[in-house]
């Protein structure tokens, strides 16, 4: 059985060069990869399905204009696709970090300070970006996620686990009394003194608390995708385990939601005509959410009891983070045991492998075609479609003569420097 070589380097949103081949040559079925530090292929492909989920989300028509199955894919992709991509980044840092075997000595050293480079250089890129686009961004939380990471990436699986949990279950409290103590005046005296907050409207209070994916809540999500990462995905047996996990925190937080709440627990803010880029920080109780995601309305602790997209409550939380595990299982299973889905699916697994790139340049093609940024404003779903081909074709394409997309390679050369390290 052949085994997958590690990639020399690999960048923070994807990982960075096409997939060498795992398959065995007795059962055409990809081989164990044991202790191997490579990535998975159906790890890439649930990153392409992530970046397509935000494309939805950004492009795509809002969920009010939209009926039956149309309706349920942009349900599932409102909030469920920054969710994946925030549980993939923490499945990232262990492929910089040691995948089954956390690196110590030098090498720790030398991963920590790669993870601190690429977190500066996205929060970098996040808060240009969000000079155009607003505090949809996400690079820029991202980069705090990494930051706020590095204590943790020589736990083991289950201790990551367990510190996730403990997140899930108090975070969405402890950000609901601090949204409740702070108020609109000490809002302004932070923000004014806040140069990343003068810059755009994504400041350290934003990535921390108020934004549309605040720390506090969100590293929830990180630190069980880096739990996944400790985790041998290419196993039977994990597999099945993470399956089963990951359907019963699924059907147990949305159905205690739905008991505790009522018929509205699992309703999106998309509904009430707030951004659809989603809020992470606490809508008030009617469920419309300003579209900077900034303010701090009055609301019932009552809302702390639903499940809906972004709500960033314990049962969102908890729901969400069982669905990214049953998307990134079974694209994995998928990637292993159907080699010929696994041939069909290169194009598509190639934007997994850029998605940062895939990512930027969705909100650059926006602008350059004049289509609405951010707000899935459109009536159609052509315009969707059409970035989706586009994203599939480029990524087909560019993977063919390069090993890494075009972001993903200057990320990597930021990094040299950690090479230094000593």
């Amino acid at each position: 059985m052949t085994q997958t070589q590690p990639p020399q380097e690999t960048s923070a949103l994807p990982e960075n060069s096409p997939p060498p081949p795992r398959t065995s040559p007795e059962s055409a079925v990809p081989a164990s990869a044991g202790p191997s530090m490579g990535r998975l292929v159906g790890v890439d492909l649930a990153r392409a399905l992530a970046v397509f989920g935000m494309y939805v989300v950004h492009i795509g028509p809002p969920l009010s204009a939209t009926t039956g199955v149309a309706s349920w894919i942009r349900y599932i992709a409102d909030g469920h696709s920054s969710v994946l991509f925030a549980t993939l980044a923490g499945f990232s840092l262990m492929l910089l970090a040691g995948r089954r075997e956390p690196k110590t000595g030098l090498a720790g050293r030398q991963a920590k300070a790669r993870i601190a480079i690429r977190a500066a250089v996205l929060l970098a890129l996040g808060t240009v970006l969000a000079m155009e686009y607003g505090g949809v961004i996400i690079l820029g939380f991202y980069g705090v996620y990494f930051l706020l990471a590095l204590p943790l990436v020589r736990l083991r699986a289950g201790t990551l686990a367990i510190i996730a949990a403990a997140f899930a279950l108090v975070t969405p409290q402890l950000a609901y009394v601090l949204t409740s103590l702070l108020t609109s005046s000490v809002q302004e005296s932070i923000n004014a003194y806040d140069p990343l907050r003068r810059l755009s409207e994504v400041g350290a209070l934003d990535l921390l608390l108020t934004g549309f994916y605040p720390a506090l809540t969100w590293m929830s999500f990180v630190i069980a995708g880096m739990a996944l990462g400790r985790l041998d995905l290419s196993s039977g047996t994990v597999q099945k385990r993470l399956a089963a996990l990951g359907a019963s925190l699924t059907a147990a937080a949305y159905s205690m939601s739905l008991l505790l709440a009522g018929s509205g627990a699992l309703r999106s803010t998309a509904e009430d005509g707030s951004s659809s880029g989603g809020s992470g920080s606490m809508p008030p109780a009617s469920g419309s959410m300003p579209p900077d995601g900034g303010s701090f309305p009055e609301m019932s602790a009552s809302f702390l009891l639903k499940a809906g997209p972004h709500s960033g409550t314990t049962f969102d939380i908890i729901g969400s983070v069982g669905v990214a595990i049953l998307v990134i299982v079974g694209a994995t299973v998928a990637m292993d045991r159907l080699p010929r889905l696994r041939r069909l699916a290169k194009p598509v697994i190639a934007v997994g492998t850029m998605s940062l790139t895939a990512y930027v340049g969705h909100f650059l093609a926006q602008s350059a075609l004049s289509v609405p940024a951010g707000t899935g404003t459109q009536q159609s779903w052509v315009p969707l479609i059409m970035f989706v081909l586009g994203a599939t074709v480029f990524a087909a394409i560019w993977s063919r003569f390069f090993r890494r997309g075009p972001l993903e390679y200057l990320l990597n050369a930021a990094t040299k420097p950690a090479k230094h390290i000593r």
